[in-house]
């Protein structure tokens, strides 16, 4: 029996190294409002917490912004006991007006990942893409995490999607 056990914990080490490092997850949702409308809202972090899916979570989270209040150099630190939502840094380090924003997240000893929003007309309409990629590491465990970040992060971008588009097509 101990045989069994150790050669099934070998053949899971082992087959965590076959697992990807690096995990893209994407969502995105068709916006009837024009890029310049939502643009704002993506690139300031203080506007985030207007959308935010984690946020709604846990409405206590200390949040403590710095730098300018939109753009490259905005920082947005958070810090929560809720297990979904943690605690992190997220710093905008780039930005393209009504095109793309892009931030770099560091949630601690849980890794850290680059976060985007892409934008691009499509008619009178806008087409918003949130994604994230992150470095799952060497370890066997980050490695089979890294399979469900898909469905864990995916589920909460697609809400903050809705919220994003709920708010920019009310407002339009």
């Amino acid at each position: 029996m101990i045989y069994i056990i150790l050669a099934v914990v070998i053949l899971l080490v082992a087959g965590s190294y076959l697992l990807p490092r690096h995990v893209t997850v994407e969502r995105s949702v068709l916006v009837e409002a024009s890029t310049s409308e939502i643009f704002p809202m993506v690139n300031s972090l203080k506007r985030g917490v207007e959308w935010s899916p984690w946020l709604k979570r846990d409405p206590d989270t200390r949040l403590d912004f710095t730098g300018p209040d939109a753009g490259v150099g905005a920082i947005m630190e958070w810090a929560s006991d809720h297990k979904k939502v943690g605690s992190g840094r997220q710093e905008i380090v780039a930005s393209v007006r009504d095109e793309r924003v892009e931030t770099h997240l560091d949630f601690g000893a849980q890794g850290k990942g680059v976060a985007w929003f892409a934008l691009g007309a499509e008619g009178s309409a806008t087409r918003l893409v949130w994604g994230l990629e992150a470095d799952m590491g060497n370890s066997p465990i980050g490695r089979w995490m890294g399979l469900m970040m898909d469905k864990w992060v995916g589920a909460d971008y697609e809400v903050g999607l809705a919220n994003i588009k709920a708010l920019a097509e009310e407002a339009s």
